[in-house]
């Protein structure tokens, strides 16, 4: 079974003795349950696996009969050892953050070695909860969708199929039947998400504003839309405070999210208008009637899916690191995306064909913020192929010197 390199990171920090408990936060369909059971395999200890994920909310009590099922394995052994706890979907139960950290405190009082993986597909929601109880008792390994390396290693996909058909391994072997695919998407990843991830974890006041929102970001994945504007296609009666609202909560469960332009002043970031951004292709094409071999024959539609998969890679690549993703445009001028970590700034076009030569957008970028870096993805610039072998932090952080002669 294809292993992710989160795998190796888990292991390793389990077989370390107790010291943190371990979260894996990530989108439906990421990886994580198969990673913990992975990692619980090859460490050879003892353990209990549960998932608060069903159709309601789990209570306090069910979380608390799970840690004592683990405590019975671990006395089981004499203490000897330790044992593992895993807990998947774990933002289900109310108050879960609270009860975690009443049995993790009294394991540690009672210097029992067991050791807790926490799972969540709602990373927003998880967030909030570590911060609001856990501080300092917890590590997060980020496990965002599959990149175009693990999907070529796990199931032999060209590029072109990955662009197509995203990063989700579940849906992989459905591709030959494309009707069963899209329905895989739709029903058992969009639709679950939003009912079990969003809706029954938060207050939503307009489910359906919300619906049609997500099928609008997809829609005009990488394109500039002001909250105004989306009102107005929407046509609801609401205010852009709730559709932004609503988009932190899509981006919160890894679906859709919405870019800020790129400013020195962060006031301006925050009052931009968002560029639309799925972070995950698949939500996109699973919503469209256009068939593979049509998509790839439509350099309209395919450049926009090479620019959506290129905002996805930079965002799902740069989790867990400081680099931050925009998008700048100024009086007609526009760069795709710009990237940020630390005081190093790269600015990135996209070209899904062949390059046109001058880019405006990029010569009034550089003008105004002298980048460190400008790169062009495609077009006769860095290969796609190549782009998305490459982590986000590794496109900003300083290239090594060339070694000049003798020296």
């Amino acid at each position: 079974m294809y292993q992710r390199p989160m795998f190796q990171i888990l292991l390793a920090r389990l077989k370390e003795r107790r010291r943190f408990l371990q979260v894996l936060a990530g989108p439906r369909q990421s990886g994580k349950t198969t990673l913990a059971q992975q990692a619980f395999e090859a460490i050879s200890l003892p353990g209990h696996y549960a998932s608060a994920d069903a159709p309601t909310l789990q209570s306090p009590t069910w979380l608390e009969q799970q840690w004592e099922v683990a405590r019975l394995l671990l006395r089981e052994r004499g203490g000897r050892g330790g044992a593992v706890l895993v807990l998947d979907e774990i933002q289900k139960v109310p108050g879960w953050s609270e009860v975690v950290k009443r049995h993790w405190d009294g394991d540690s009082a009672a210097r029992l070695p067991l050791k807790v993986v926490l799972l969540g597909s709602a990373p927003l929601l998880v967030q909030r909860g570590l911060t609001e109880s856990l501080a300092g008792r917890f590590e997060v390994i980020p496990v965002p969708h599959w990149s175009f390396p693990e999907m070529q290693a796990a199931f032999g996909w060209s590029l072109d199929q990955f662009l197509f058909y995203g990063g989700y391994p579940g849906a992989a072997e459905l591709i030959s039947d494309p009707s069963r695919w899209t329905r895989y998407i739709l029903d058992a990843l969009i639709e679950t998400t939003i009912a079990r991830d969003v809706l029954l974890m938060t207050r939503v006041d307009k489910p359906a504003l919300l619906r049609r929102l997500f099928q609008l970001g997809c829609a005009h994945s990488g394109q500039v839309l002001s909250y105004q504007k989306m009102l107005g296609q929407l046509q609801d009666a609401g205010n852009t405070t709730t559709l932004a609202h609503y988009l932190e909560l899509l981006a919160g469960a890894g679906m859709l999210t919405g870019l800020a332009k790129f400013s020195l002043e962060r006031v301006r970031q925050r009052a931009s208008s968002p560029k639309l951004q799925v972070l995950n292709t698949a939500l996109l094409t699973a919503q469209t009637p256009v068939a593979f071999a049509e998509a790839r024959r439509t350099p309209e539609f395919w450049g926009r899916l090479v620019e959506s998969a290129v905002g996805a890679h930079l965002l799902n690549s740069s989790a867990g690191t400081p680099a931050e993703v925009f998008y700048w445009r100024e009086r007609g001028r526009e760069v795709d995306f710009v990237v940020r970590m630390g005081k190093r700034v790269v600015a990135i076009e996209v070209k899904s064909g062949a390059s046109k030569g001058i880019l405006p957008g990029m010569a009034a970028f550089t003008h105004t913020f002298r980048p460190q870096r400008t790169l062009l993805v495609g077009g006769g610039g860095l290969p796609l192929e190549q782009f998305f072998r490459t982590p986000t932090a590794a496109l900003v952080a300083e290239w090594p010197r060339a070694r000049t002669e003798g020296g």
